[in-house]
């Protein structure tokens, strides 16, 4: 290599690493970009992502053990219905909870609407049926848990096939219901708060903010639009598969 090509070469690295410092320095510099995120939805950003990664990993090891085992893997449609009339109906359960989960991402988009609006009755109503929602929902879970065990599904073992399915089902399905009884959990309080006007009077205390700042209900819908974007996941892999 000659001298004048060396030093074109090394020029134009500088040049280059010069070029992002700048930009990195323009953009964190960028009052606009900043100045409307606040740190609670950032926070709440985060930890989606992190959780997204969490959910991923779960569901890939999931695929990889049924792909994986040369046992015969159970029938969901025999597995997860319900005889009702003398009727064996497959899925009816699930269908149900999955109508009554996406039913309360509905509720919880009218919370976050009339939060907006600072009607904080509306909104503290909507936010406890989104609450009641859920906690129907969970409730169907550990129906679904309790057959399931009764007939003798163990995390290590099951009557229809691999022994996978157990503990993978268990595993996500526990996983994702824990994060939906948080949810109604923080749906209750925060329901409280607007409720009694803490977001018009500006009480202290915890999930409070500014005066006339409903940005908590946001927040908690960020929160509960994950919780029901995953079980759509869970339900395709778990009940449709």
């Amino acid at each position: 290599m000659t001298e004048q090509a060396f030093t074109e070469g090394t020029t134009g690295t500088h040049i280059e690493a010069s070029g992002l410092r700048s930009l990195a320095a323009d953009f964190s510099s960028d009052r606009q970009a900043f100045r409307s995120i606040s740190w609670g939805k950032a926070m709440m950003w985060i930890f989606l992502l992190s959780d997204t990664f969490v959910f991923s990993c779960f569901l890939i090891s999931y695929m990889t053990a049924r792909m994986s085992t040369t046992v015969a893997w159970p029938n969901a449609s025999e597995v997860f219905a319900l005889t009702i009339g003398g009727t064996s109906l497959p899925l009816i359960l699930i269908a149900i909870m999955t109508f009554v989960l996406i039913s309360s991402s509905g509720t919880m988009a009218m919370a976050v609407n009339f939060a907006y609006r600072r009607d904080r009755r509306k909104t503290a109503v909507l936010m406890l049926v989104t609450a009641l929602l859920g906690a129907t929902f969970v409730g169907m879970q550990a129906f679904e848990w309790t057959k399931l065990i009764h007939e003798g599904v163990r995390p290590w073992s099951n009557p229809w096939g691999a022994a996978q399915f157990g503990s993978t089902f268990f595993m996500i399905t526990g996983f994702h219901g824990t994060h939906v009884s948080f949810g109604v959990l923080f749906l209750l309080i925060v329901a409280r708060k607007v409720w009694r006007g803490d977001y018009d009077q500006e009480r202290r205390g915890f999930f409070t903010s500014r005066r006339g700042n409903y940005e908590a209900v946001e927040i908690m819908g960020l929160y509960w639009h994950f919780v029901d974007l995953v079980w759509v996941f869970i339900f395709a892999f778990f009940y449709l598969w």
